[in-house]
């Protein structure tokens, strides 16, 4: 769902602060998504998001992380609400940052420290392994709920990452627990929240041998396709997508 605990770019004017950092851990890059308030996802976190995963190609492996409690809750309310261009711009933003972790030239894992909403659980699905925290957490995607219809490139992911059993629930807005997230194909393993970021960095460092060669051309096999469906509907998905739907 998205939030509108942000302004229309998502910035804040009491929170100058970057809102994404990078820190290297025995060569993880860690790349924190952190506005202070519920990860919004607007034109600052998205740009940021994606100077990060550039910046992170090089690293042996990458963590994107949430702050505690919120990983994301979607695409920015007052950005998203304003629909037309403002609304379209910013999804066409959300997708490049969706596809470069999706893409990466390196082993991608997700901290899920909290709520994964809308665009928040797109990131989970765009990450290799996802590791969540447990507690009374929400993960999923409800736009049909409030009237917005999904974007192609978002039913295009929930077809690659999720478990087909549960797929037809979830187009349709169920929202589910951390647990029940590990069934449906959000998450692969919930652990404490303290742990998260911990549990992240070692399932990272665990992949940190993946051959640079071998999994950019393994990439291309088994995400390829899908990538280059979203890129070719991305026009024609913008030109239909109306809030008042």
């Amino acid at each position: 769902m998205p939030s509108s605990e942000t302004g229309p770019d998502g910035t804040s004017p009491d929170d100058p602060a970057p809102p994404v950092s990078i820190a290297d851990h025995d060569g993880v890059a860690v790349v924190a998504m952190d506005d202070g308030k519920a990860n919004a996802l607007g034109h600052r976190m998205l740009d940021a998001l994606s100077t990060a995963l550039d910046d992170a190609a090089d690293a042996d492996a990458v963590v994107v992380a949430g702050r505690p409690g919120r990983f994301s809750a979607g695409f920015d309310l007052e950005v998203m609400g304003r629909g037309g261009d403002d609304a379209r711009d910013l999804l066409a933003a959300g997708v490049d940052a969706f596809l470069k972790a999706y893409l990466h030239p390196r082993p991608v894992v997700a901290a899920c420290t909290g709520h994964a909403i809308a665009a928040g659980a797109i990131i989970l699905m765009s990450s290799d392994v996802r590791i969540g925290a447990d507690g009374e957490f929400k993960v999923g995607m409800p736009e049909v709920t409030i009237g917005m219809p999904l974007p192609f490139f978002a039913t295009e992911l929930m077809r690659d990452r999720l478990s087909p059993r549960h797929l037809g629930a979830a187009l349709l807005g169920r929202m589910v627990d951390p647990a029940g997230a590990v069934e449906v194909g959000y998450l692969d393993e919930v652990v404490d929240p303290d742990r998260v970021l911990d549990e992240a960095v070692s399932q990272a460092l665990s992949m940190a041998g993946v051959g640079r060669g071998a999994l950019r051309r393994t990439r291309t096999t088994s995400r390829g396709a899908v990538a280059d469906a979203i890129r070719t509907g991305l026009v024609d998905d913008l030109s239909h997508f109306d809030v008042s739907a």
